[in-house]
Protein backbone atom coordinates (compact mmCIF):
# COMPACT_ATOMS: atom_id res chain seq x y z
CA UNK A 1 0.00 0.00 0.00
CA UNK A 2 1.23 3.46 -0.58
CA UNK A 3 0.26 6.73 0.96
CA UNK A 4 0.45 9.97 -0.26
CA UNK A 5 -0.33 12.94 2.20
CA UNK A 6 -0.97 16.49 0.81
CA UNK A 7 -1.15 19.71 2.16
CA UNK A 8 1.58 22.66 3.36
CA UNK A 9 3.56 22.32 6.44
CA UNK A 10 2.07 24.99 8.40
CA UNK A 11 -1.34 23.98 8.62
CA UNK A 12 -1.89 22.71 12.19
CA UNK A 13 -4.19 19.69 11.27
CA UNK A 14 -1.37 18.72 8.84
CA UNK A 15 0.98 18.28 11.38
CA UNK A 16 -0.83 16.07 13.58
CA UNK A 17 -1.66 13.71 10.77
CA UNK A 18 1.93 13.45 10.12
CA UNK A 19 3.21 13.09 13.96
CA UNK A 20 0.20 10.50 14.04
CA UNK A 21 1.52 8.51 11.13
CA UNK A 22 5.67 9.09 12.33
CA UNK A 23 4.51 7.83 15.61
CA UNK A 24 2.97 4.62 13.79
CA UNK A 25 5.95 3.96 11.83
CA UNK A 26 3.90 4.45 8.61
CA UNK A 27 6.11 5.65 5.75
CA UNK A 28 4.19 7.65 3.73
CA UNK A 29 5.09 10.59 0.64
CA UNK A 30 4.32 14.21 1.59
CA UNK A 31 3.65 16.88 -1.08
CA UNK A 32 3.55 20.10 -0.04
CA UNK A 33 0.49 22.18 -1.99
CA UNK A 34 2.47 25.25 -2.33
CA UNK A 35 5.84 23.35 -4.10
CA UNK A 36 3.92 21.24 -6.11
CA UNK A 37 0.14 22.25 -6.47
CA UNK A 38 -1.62 18.76 -7.55
CA UNK A 39 -2.61 18.69 -11.18
CA UNK A 40 -6.15 19.52 -12.62
CA UNK A 41 -7.06 15.45 -13.15
CA UNK A 42 -6.09 14.85 -9.36
CA UNK A 43 -8.20 17.43 -8.58
CA UNK A 44 -11.16 16.15 -10.15
CA UNK A 45 -10.87 12.76 -8.91
CA UNK A 46 -10.50 14.34 -5.51
CA UNK A 47 -14.11 16.38 -6.47
CA UNK A 48 -15.45 12.91 -7.50
CA UNK A 49 -14.37 10.95 -5.15
CA UNK A 50 -14.50 13.29 -2.23
CA UNK A 51 -16.86 15.97 -3.12
CA UNK A 52 -16.66 19.20 -3.27
CA UNK A 53 -18.45 20.14 -0.20
CA UNK A 54 -15.73 17.76 1.90
CA UNK A 55 -12.95 19.34 0.17
CA UNK A 56 -13.96 23.02 0.94
CA UNK A 57 -11.06 24.68 3.11
CA UNK A 58 -13.49 27.12 4.66
CA UNK A 59 -11.03 28.64 7.25
CA UNK A 60 -8.99 29.86 4.83
CA UNK A 61 -7.74 33.44 3.11
CA UNK A 62 -8.47 31.97 -0.21
CA UNK A 63 -12.11 31.07 0.58
CA UNK A 64 -13.32 34.36 2.27
CA UNK A 65 -11.68 36.13 -0.49
CA UNK A 66 -14.19 34.46 -3.15
CA UNK A 67 -16.74 36.79 -2.25
CA UNK A 68 -20.47 35.58 -1.46
CA UNK A 69 -21.65 34.11 -4.71
CA UNK A 70 -19.41 30.89 -3.91
CA UNK A 71 -22.72 29.76 -1.90
CA UNK A 72 -24.53 28.63 -5.34
CA UNK A 73 -21.29 27.13 -6.82
CA UNK A 74 -21.86 23.69 -8.17
CA UNK A 75 -19.25 20.79 -8.32
CA UNK A 76 -17.46 21.72 -11.64
CA UNK A 77 -16.98 25.76 -10.48
CA UNK A 78 -15.72 24.15 -7.36
CA UNK A 79 -13.39 22.11 -9.17
CA UNK A 80 -11.91 25.08 -11.17
CA UNK A 81 -11.39 27.12 -8.34
CA UNK A 82 -9.70 24.30 -6.71
CA UNK A 83 -7.61 23.77 -9.75
CA UNK A 84 -6.48 27.40 -9.95
CA UNK A 85 -5.68 27.54 -5.99
CA UNK A 86 -4.80 24.46 -3.84
CA UNK A 87 -5.27 26.68 -0.77
CA UNK A 88 -8.93 26.22 -1.20
CA UNK A 89 -8.95 22.76 -0.72
CA UNK A 90 -8.90 21.20 2.83
CA UNK A 91 -6.03 19.57 4.16
CA UNK A 92 -5.04 17.32 4.13
CA UNK A 93 -5.89 14.96 1.71
CA UNK A 94 -4.62 10.86 1.89
CA UNK A 95 -4.45 9.05 -1.18
CA UNK A 96 -3.68 5.17 -0.88
CA UNK A 97 -2.60 3.84 -4.10
CA UNK A 98 -3.05 7.13 -6.17
CA UNK A 99 -6.98 6.57 -5.22
CA UNK A 100 -8.33 9.61 -3.08
CA UNK A 101 -9.22 8.10 0.65
CA UNK A 102 -9.35 11.02 2.77
CA UNK A 103 -9.77 14.94 3.69
CA UNK A 104 -8.64 16.61 6.75
CA UNK A 105 -7.29 14.21 9.87
CA UNK A 106 -9.45 12.31 12.30
CA UNK A 107 -6.95 9.50 13.92
CA UNK A 108 -9.63 6.64 14.28
CA UNK A 109 -10.65 7.19 10.20
CA UNK A 110 -6.48 7.47 9.40
CA UNK A 111 -6.74 3.96 12.04
CA UNK A 112 -9.01 2.22 9.90
CA UNK A 113 -7.64 3.23 6.50
CA UNK A 114 -3.95 2.33 6.93
CA UNK A 115 -4.24 0.32 10.40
Amino acid sequence: MTLTLYGIPTCGTVRKARSWLDERGVTYDWVDFRQTPPEPARVARWVEALGAKALRNTSGGSYRALGPEKQGWSESQWTSAFQQDAMLIKRPVLEIDGAPASVGFKPEAFADLVG
